[in-house]
């Protein structure tokens, strides 16, 4: 039987593997006015092949698609719908950024809890001054040796 299994290994043929795309969650803003326009909406993003679930919210005028998709194609799909305006989801919650109010975060259009996303409202990697307050807060063991 071994020599059998060996030889059949050369008379298979082997179909090519195709690349799966990862799991993920795109989020697109999109300005809904009516039932209609959510509908087309949610219809274009549900037809394309991978994806698993979309979620519309008209009030927020957002759109989550989750799925094994493309960002790209997600958007370049819900674009074809004749909607006048869609983009990737600019926000973020206000809560995961550390600097809400440098100029640019803030952003009067957002939903509530929301700022812009943008460089400036993180800390650069390597930053300073947060090397210098964990010093004396209280979570250090060795705060209180060094004063």
């Amino acid at each position: 039987m071994g020599a059998l299994d060996y030889l059949s290994n050369f008379c298979t043929v082997r179909s090519k593997k195709s690349k799966r795309k990862p799991m993920q969650t795109v989020e697109i803003k999109v300005k809904m006015d009516c039932d209609g326009c959510e509908r087309r909406v949610r219809h274009a993003a549900k037809s394309m092949k991978g994806v698993k679930s979309v979620e519309v919210n008209r009030k927020q005028s957002r759109v989550m698609v989750s799925g094994y998709v493309d960002p790209n194609k997600v958007l370049k799909r819900i674009r074809s719908t004749g909607l006048k305006r869609a983009v990737f989801w600019p926000y973020v919650e206000q809560h995961l950024v550390y600097y809400p109010y440098v100029s640019g975060v803030y952003d009067r259009r957002a939903p509530a809890g929301h700022v812009r996303n943008v460089v400036q409202a993180f800390p650069a990697p390597n930053a300073p001054e947060e090397k210098i307050m964990s010093f004396f807060s209280d979570d250090n063991v060795n705060a209180c040796s060094i004063m």
